[in-house]
């Protein structure tokens, strides 16, 4: 029996030369009326993991197993192959005199690729293999294409994330990484069904971009001939609900941003934003530490952690300071020293070398500063509290400092892993900060928020004092999956289209 993707020393051929070898074995399947694509369904009764986790129960048993033929040692009128589905690989056995003649002649016309559907019984070989010796085999889909440099991984890190259904077949532990965000998502969900949060789904199309500082996609509905945006975020939306009494929401689903991309940015991204009537940002903390740590513990069976060779703690409770004890502890510059005095910030920020505008204000300054000189700073899970105004424009003010607000932003691993408010619900202060907003956006700031018109008529019939929450779903995984990319943890990251597409 002849394969070209058998391990034999059969001289090198190209691509194009084993496409067309493999599609003349499919006209040859069609014409023994085989061909494997008229086949509609085919019943498994195990995974080949489970099998090899329970042998002394399958010993001798029955099974019916399906997968991917990923490797193919013919020995004659014996052939050993690996077979792999969604839990890992088994060996198979299959034996001329078993599976009889004629099925074996059509196995010539196999290829390593190829799905097959196997019935037979488990046993172990001389040297101690798990297998299920066949009975039966049959072949359930032709691969026309041969697996990446002869099933040894994918190398090109660009292939791996535009072609991951390759990255998956070639690399079958990175659907560990998907399988774990799996577990985080129902982990999150679980704990705020427990806590008596609804789930809701708000509006994806826009028609005005609000709820965070982000520059938005813009489409066009044609039967309305409007221009809509896709969302930057819920929050508006999720708020609208607490004024109409729902008191605890969450949507966990897919934000868009027009922004840079890079390890810790995707155009397209998940994330969970929650709201809870008569909460503070002090009740959002302790959600965001359950959240987290169970996460962890569902995910990865400890709350102990390991990310790019650094321990994670995250069973102590999280490390909280103001972000102007932190900029203090990190730069040595206090900035409590001259609040407001735009020109003192100015001169402290040059000093480190840092480019100030002439818009910026203290608070601006501030919290350039935290950005450059702080955030990388920030390994082990630490609240920073207490932005200035200027930087969170639907947030409640201090009451004994109004020029800070009643925020935090959870930095883990030296990244942003979460932000929440005390909500602002002053219809009267909210309109001032959007009028700001946009005069941001006059002087050139495209990512300022615009003025929307119905949020704030819905804080005029009055909004509970609000806690609310939003967690990077995906920056989440990577640090509980030892990512180091956020394409990485999205199984179809954006990608530029090659120039042949």
């Amino acid at each position: 029996m002849e394969n070209e993707n058998q391990n034999t020393q059969a001289p090198e051929i190209s691509e194009s030369e084993m496409m067309k070898i493999r599609r003349d074995k499919f006209s040859e399947l069609k014409k023994q009326t085989k061909n494997p694509f008229e086949i509609t369904s085919f019943k498994q009764t195990h995974h080949a993991q489970s099998i090899k986790d329970n042998f002394e129960s399958f010993e001798n048993k029955d099974v019916t197993i399906a997968g991917r033929i990923i490797s193919w040692r013919n020995m004659g009128k014996a052939s050993f192959m690996d077979v792999m589905d969604k839990s890992g690989k088994i060996q198979v056995y299959i034996k001329l005199d078993e599976v009889g003649a004629d099925k074996y002649e059509e196995m010539s016309l196999w290829d390593i690729g190829d799905i097959i559907g196997v019935t037979g019984y488990v046993f172990k070989t001389r040297r101690g293999e798990i297998s299920v010796h066949a009975k039966e085999v049959t072949l359930l889909s032709k691969s026309f294409l041969p697996l990446p440099e002869k099933f040894h991984g994918l190398k090109d890190v660009d292939t791996r994330y535009r072609q991951r259904y390759l990255d998956l077949i070639s690399s079958p532990e990175i659907k560990d990484t998907f399988t774990k965000r799996s577990k985080i998502i129902r982990s999150i969900r679980n704990y705020l069904d427990s806590e008596g949060y609804t789930e809701v789904e708000t509006p994806v199309l826009n028609t005005i971009a609000g709820g965070a500082a982000a520059r938005p996609f813009i489409t066009h509905h044609n039967t309305l001939d409007m221009d809509l945006y896709l969302r930057i975020a819920p929050e508006l939306y999720l708020k609208r609900l607490i004024v109409g009494g729902m008191e605890r929401v969450y949507e966990l689903g897919r934000l868009f941003r027009n922004e840079g991309m890079d390890t810790k940015h995707n155009p397209e991204f998940t994330s969970i934003e929650l709201y809870e009537a008569y909460a503070d940002y002090n009740k959002m903390m302790d959600i965001a530490e359950n959240l987290i740590r169970n996460a962890a513990k569902e995910a990865c069976g400890t709350d102990v952690i390991e990310y790019q060779g650094v321990t994670i703690d995250l069973s102590k409770p999280f490390e909280r300071m103001t972000m102007i004890d932190a900029v203090k502890k990190y730069s040595g510059i206090d900035f409590s020293e001259f609040i407001g005095d735009n020109e003192k910030a100015t001169e402290a920020a040059k000093n480190l070398g840092i480019e100030v505008k002439n818009t910026d204000s203290w608070g601006d300054i501030l919290n350039k500063v935290f950005e450059e000189k702080v955030e990388e700073n920030l390994v082990q899970p630490a609240f920073i509290c207490d932005y200035p105004v200027e930087v969170s424009p639907l947030t409640k003010r201090k009451t004994d400092k109004p020029y800070l607000v009643e925020r935090f932003e959870l930095f883990i691993t030296g990244r942003e892993l979460a932000n929440a408010y005390s909500e602002l619900n002053d219809p009267i202060d909210q309109r001032a900060r959007f009028e700001r907003q946009m005069e941001l956006r006059a002087a050139g700031d495209d990512e300022a928020n615009l003025i929307d018109e119905d949020f704030i008529t819905s804080l005029e019939y009055a909004m509970p004092p609000t806690g609310g929450l939003g967690i990077g779903i995906d920056r989440l995984v990577m640090l509980l999956t030892d990512s180091a990319s956020i394409r990485d943890v999205i199984i179809f990251p954006t990608m530029r289209p090659l120039k042949n597409q």
